[in-house]
């Protein structure tokens, strides 16, 4: 159970025989002021050591390891759950933003095969609470290095589709009650098409991301297995009534693989599809995993990345490269849970 679970209608039992407003005053400090109980210093002293003691209360991360990358730009923690499950959280300092990269589950079962966290299999659920605390642990980072959290994306262990209810309880609270801008979070998925579906009928402006990094069926399926169960044609009807309800634009993930998705045909391939929709793509060249390499998987070098880039430009898409960050910390895009133990690095 994290503190972040509860409602506030279930807040307030555990202030009886305070005034009513002491709810707000508690829920304030926690998702505003980012706060542990006995620092919400409104609250009379007594009450705080009362909270301090309260199990329903409790935090329920804890962190194992911290490590930084990047110039102390990227960090990374990796965190026990009550249960002895564990995931991974990223916060990334850009010069004009700084964005937490958080988990929905621990592992994952979508088992792509370039994926760390797919090669590790699929542990459970997490909960709205330990969404949302992931978030709360990254703003407070942020805040003590003199920023401020201003994106949130679910691209960190697990399928967040494949938990559609806690995922978007979770929205919910970061958008309304942490104040993190509905544009500035974004959902990605391997290609769940009813989750996408459902998401289109969400009041909610968030951005949809799919990680396609293939334009055909055979080539995907054997990247993403999901796709067996959801070929291209259903995805991208799916994505097209995603459009259609949000007016909001698709980002397409490619993960860019040497001799495998880099090919003047696969860029011809995805041109066709983003153009269809006016999506962006993002490209990113593959980060080394243990499973990847295992199967000959290896990134696609630089002059590649630019020359495919540049080959969807030229068809008009519009495209972008990203960096890698904490590559050396394993915190780099399909690599969270590569390793099980791990040291600090700066």
């Amino acid at each position: 159970m994290s503190r972040y679970e509860l409602s506030r209608a279930e807040l307030a039992p555990l202030l009886a025989g305070t005034p009513d407003y002491r709810v707000d005053q508690l829920w304030d400090g926690l998702y505003r002021q980012l706060l542990d109980p006995e620092q919400v210093t409104v609250l009379p002293r007594a009450l705080r050591l009362r909270l301090a003691d309260e199990p329903l209360l409790a935090p329920a991360l804890h962190v194992a390891t911290v490590q930084r990358a990047d110039g102390g730009e990227t960090v990374k923690w990796a965190v026990g759950l009550e249960d002895g499950a564990r995931v991974e959280t990223v916060l990334m300092h850009h010069p004009r933003h700084s964005t937490a990269c958080v988990s929905s589950q621990a592992g994952c079962a979508m088992a792509c095969s370039f994926c760390a966290t797919g090669q590790a299999g699929y542990t459970r659920q997490l909960t709205t609470g330990e969404i949302v605390e992931q978030v709360v642990l990254a703003a407070r980072a942020a805040r003590d290095a003199g920023r401020r959290l201003d994106h949130v994306v679910f691209m960190g262990m697990g399928e967040p589709l494949a938990n559609y209810d806690s995922v978007l309880a979770a929205v919910r609270r970061i958008v309304g009650d942490i104040g993190i801008g509905a544009r500035h979070v974004t959902i990605s998925t391997v290609g769940v098409v009813p989750g996408i579906k459902r998401l289109a009928a969400e009041p909610l402006q968030v951005n949809l991301a799919v990680s396609l990094h293939a334009a055909n069926d055979q080539l995907r399926n054997s990247l993403v297995p999901l796709g067996r169960r959801y070929p291209i044609e259903s995805l991208m009807g799916a994505c097209a009534d995603y459009v259609a309800a949000t007016h909001r634009r698709v980002s397409f993930e490619w993960a860019l693989i040497r001799s495998v998705n880099d090919r003047d045909s696969d860029a011809e391939e995805l041109a066709a599809l983003a153009r269809t929709l006016r999506a962006h793509v993002n490209l990113i060249p593959l980060n080394p995993t243990p499973g990847a390499l295992d199967l000959g998987l290896v990134g696609t070098d630089p002059s590649g990345v630019r020359a495919f880039r540049t080959h969807l430009e030229r068809r008009g898409v519009n495209v972008t490269v990203r960096r890698a960050r904490g590559r050396s910390i394993d915190a780099a895009c399909g690599q969270l849970a590569t390793r099980a133990t791990s040291t600090a690095r700066s």
